[in-house]
């Protein structure tokens, strides 16, 4: 059988058709009902967030919350990463504002706070940093460059998902944060993404984006889509959030197993764990070191899909480089091109055999240089 980058988790089938039970029961199936609801109030414990929206992506959320406080009408500058998914950079785009690209940093692969303030200009509206792989942006530095410029900072979170630091949910930081539960993240509802923040006038503003505008039968007062998470995917969020001890566990004695393996071999770089950050183990990000190693990324991807085994070169290319923004948004961000050409995530998830990982591991080492 083919060993995929990642695996979706899921429960039980007899599980998920209990917790679905109610929606037939009632045939109530969207506009934010009770397991709506429920998911939620839930997922707010969990994440330890204050206030929480939920929407049907996190493309979504993240489009929306940038419209919600009003960047949208500012017609200014953003300045984020181009080390991330390329929905970051739509969800910019598509807010009629600017990306401007920020070079990372070379140890987690961040935005580098040391960089970003060069960038400013009296155009420049917000800052949209990226955690990536599950490593926290430095969020102290960033706040303070924010608040002296008076700039917004809205946090895509999507691969930090019950990450903490220093014990707070990370969805805690800046003006908003926000997650997607996509099928292929650490914790999924199938499709899904929501926002976290603090100021409460701020749902009234994403509940009417999401929900066409409309205030009750007879009102409408704002221009807004649909992007509404519906009652089955509250059920499978529910019912994965029960088993996300178990879930996060496995992945961590995968992660320690391929630390094990691959954490002393000269030309590979793994991440370390930092201090003050529990981490979710979402992703198994390994660098390669042609020079020294022997062998490029490129090499490796080869040989592990010779194998039937595929990992992904994630993310590749930077965003900056892809054909839609190459040369539209003028950047210089050579760490993120480096690192973007070199890395490589392994596959991780809850299932994955270790026997598996140490086949994955051998092929990798094997004809290395030293």
């Amino acid at each position: 059988m083919s060993i995929l980058v990642t695996r979706s988790s899921m429960p039980t089938l007899e599980e998920y058709t209990e917790e679905i039970r109610p929606i037939f029961e009632s045939h109530w199936m969207t506009n934010m009902g009770p397991v709506y609801k429920k998911f939620q109030s839930q997922l707010k414990d969990y994440l330890q967030v204050p206030e929480l929206s939920l929407f049907v992506n996190g493309h979504m959320a993240l489009e929306m919350a940038l419209h919600a406080l009003g960047l949208r009408e500012s017609g200014g500058e953003v300045i984020t990463t181009p080390f991330t998914f390329v929905s970051t950079t739509h969800a910019i785009v598509r807010n009629e504002l600017t990306p401007v690209f920020c070079d990372i940093k070379a140890d987690d692969y961040t935005i580098d706070p040391e960089k970003i303030e060069e960038l400013i200009t009296d155009r420049t509206v917000a800052i949209v940093p990226v955690h990536v792989y599950g490593n926290i942006c430095e969020i102290e530095k960033i706040q303070r460059i924010a608040e002296r410029y008076k700039l917004k900072v809205i946090y895509d979170a999507a691969h930090a998902f019950g990450v903490t630091y220093k014990g707070i949910g990370v969805g805690n930081f800046g003006d908003a944060s926000i997650f997607s539960f996509h099928a292929t993240k650490v914790f999924n509802s199938v499709e899904g993404g929501a926002v976290a923040f603090h100021d409460r006038h701020y749902c009234q503003k994403l509940h009417e984006l999401k929900n066409f505008g409309i205030q009750d039968q007879e009102t409408v007062t704002a221009v807004g889509g649909n992007a509404k998470l519906d009652e089955f995917r509250a059920a499978m969020g529910i019912c994965n959030l029960r088993r996300m001890d178990v879930c996060l566990n496995a992945r961590k004695r995968i992660a320690e197993r391929y630390d094990a393996r691959l954490g002393n071999i000269a030309g590979i770089k793994i991440l370390s764990r930092k201090r003050d950050i529990a981490p979710n183990y979402a992703y198994y990000p390994v660098y390669f070191d042609e020079a020294v190693f022997g062998k490029s990324r490129d090499d490796i991807y080869k040989a592990l899909e010779k194998e039937d085994i595929y990992a992904r070169k994630y993310f590749y290319p930077a965003v900056n480089e892809l054909e839609c923004y190459r040369g539209v948004f003028g950047s210089d961000t050579p760490i993120a091109h480096k690192v973007s050409n070199r890395i490589l995530t392994l596959p991780i998830y809850e299932e994955l055999a270790m026997e598996d990982v140490d086949r994955i591991c051998s092929i990798i080492l094997q004809g290395r240089k030293n």
